[in-house]
């Protein structure tokens, strides 16, 4: 008899062409969240960012950023966008639904996904099909496996649209009680799995989601988030955790047999 297969995305940002694409051969796919493109890191030409300011604009608060002076780039965002004249707010949300609805229409039946720590969690009802559930602080049975979904980041000095408090994700990963396979957008908070090796920092993982690997010893932990980490892979006691890559580049999703 055949058995079972899920294909696992993260970080999708934008790459709406190999979405498409991404459940082929599985019986499902979940999404670990990220799919907004604001501004990519590698090519400074794409982006909501770069569309509403230009290329150059985008270098500078790429190197600001990357040089951890977080104020400075915060100035160049405020002078830029006082200098564009427009609501903020309304034109952020409207090049994001430009994107969501893109991204949402590519998504296969049936999809299982949960935000990431730059997607507008508020907007997911205007694109999510039949077809498509969205889980945070929640659990889906597939295949007879339980998986839990754990959505969003941890507030950072980068001020990403859904970053939330230790305290509101700890409840959320509690919410999910007993299962077989740990689903979120973050990694636990293991220094292998949150160093960036490009980037060359820590990313933020969460210490919730570590405690719970060791209190519930799920056969997976899943996630993505860090897009070159220093460790893809590593056992933590009887828990695989895998970070499912950095699909906006590799455009290949990870596979789950059983």
């Amino acid at each position: 008899m055949r058995g079972m297969r899920v294909n696992v995305v993260s970080d999708v940002h934008g790459n709406a062409e190999d979405l498409a694409t991404a459940g082929e051969g599985a019986d499902a796919l979940l999404c670990l969240g990220d799919l907004v493109l604001f501004l990519d890191y590698a090519d400074h030409s794409r982006g909501i960012f770069p569309d509403l300011f230009g290329v150059e604009n985008a270098h500078r608060i790429v190197e600001l950023r990357t040089a951890r002076r977080f104020e400075e780039a915060r100035v160049l965002g405020r002078r830029l966008w006082a200098e564009l004249g427009a609501d903020r707010t309304e034109v952020i949300e409207s090049a994001v639904r430009r994107q969501y609805a893109e991204l949402f229409a590519a998504f296969p039946t049936p999809t299982y996904a949960t935000y990431g720590n730059v997607d507008i969690p508020r907007l997911w009802p205007e694109f999510a099909r039949p077809g498509t559930t969205v889980l945070d602080g929640q659990r889906a049975e597939i295949g007879g496996r339980v998986f839990g979904f754990v959505g969003g980041g941890l507030t950072t000095p980068m001020r990403t649209p859904y970053e939330i408090s230790d305290e509101e994700y700890a409840a959320k990963v509690e919410a999910l009680g007993e299962v077989d396979v740990l689903c979120s957008h973050i990694p636990p908070d293991v220094p292998e799995l949150t160093y960036d090796t490009v980037a060359r920092r820590f990313e933020r993982g969460s210490r919730a989601l570590l405690e719970a690997i060791h209190r519930v010893r799920p056969r997976y932990a899943l996630f993505g988030h860090v897009h070159q980490p220093l460790a893809r892979r590593m056992r933590i006691g009887a828990t695989e955790c895998v970070n499912v890559g950095h699909f906006a580049s590799t455009g290949r999703p990870w596979s789950l047999e059983w």
